[in-house]
């Protein structure tokens, strides 16, 4: 039985899954929000090309499935890259993105076009007669978005990009087709070698679960902080 609970010493495997995902998820995360911004500015910004690249951008990134642009990254663009290259320089040029960038880049791009929405519904939903006051006062466009809108998207998106976030940790086991050593491809190698897969396979989702349930309660908490002075009707 303890044989058994400590996964015939392959448990040391899944807490090196945990780490990874993770990390895999913050990195993400954090490339989704830069671009999510950029996204939203090219959206509602009142230049035409900035706009159509922003449409492009989320058009196409949410229309084609994970899988395939993580693949696309990992493998077609190393291969396009060394095509040019060569084309370029005359010999045979080897390039090589290491798994984690290539998860990290593509999750990042994937959930940016979420994002984009998510920012551009939460600026939208800012009180229009709050920028006209703040512009009123003489405030500067950059002294206005990090004390007037910034704040307020914050409240508006959380919820959004909480949701967000939770999506993506589960698609973090996407990158086990590209070899990454995350929770997922562990747990399978873990699960070959001992031959348990449900054990294994089970083990992964209750951590998948557990990750689900934090990142639910740190959520309510940021959003109880982004909501504090705000009065409930």
């Amino acid at each position: 039985m303890g044989e058994l609970i400590d996964f015939r010493g392959y448990g040391w495997m899944l807490g090196e899954g945990v780490q990874v995902t993770i990390l895999v998820g913050v990195c993400s995360i954090a490339l989704a929000l830069v671009l999510g911004l950029i996204g939203c500015w090219g959206k509602l910004s009142g230049n035409r090309a900035a706009r159509i690249a922003a449409d492009i951008y989320t058009t196409v990134v949410r229309g084609v499935p994970e899988l395939v642009l993580i693949i696309l990254v990992y493998y077609g663009i190393t291969t396009l890259l060394q095509y040019l290259l060569q084309l370029a320089l005359g010999e045979e040029v080897l390039i090589d993105i290491d798994r984690f960038s290539a998860g990290v880049i593509t999750l990042g791009v994937i959930y940016g076009a979420f994002a984009t929405e998510v920012f551009r519904g939460a600026f939208l939903a800012i009180p229009k007669g709050q920028v006209e006051a703040a512009k009123a006062a003489g405030m500067s466009p950059l002294l206005m978005f990090r004390r007037i809108m910034m704040p307020q998207a914050w409240r508006y998106a959380l919820p959004g990009l909480g949701n967000l976030w939770l999506v993506l940790i589960k698609a973090t086991a996407l990158m086990s087709v590209i070899q990454l050593d995350e929770l997922m491809r562990k747990s399978d190698i873990a699960a070959r070698a001992v031959k348990l897969p449900f054990t294994f396979y089970f083990a992964a989702s209750v951590i998948y679960l557990g990750i689900t349930v934090v990142s639910m309660l740190l959520q309510h908490r940021a959003e109880a902080w982004a909501n504090r002075g705000v009065r409930r009707a």
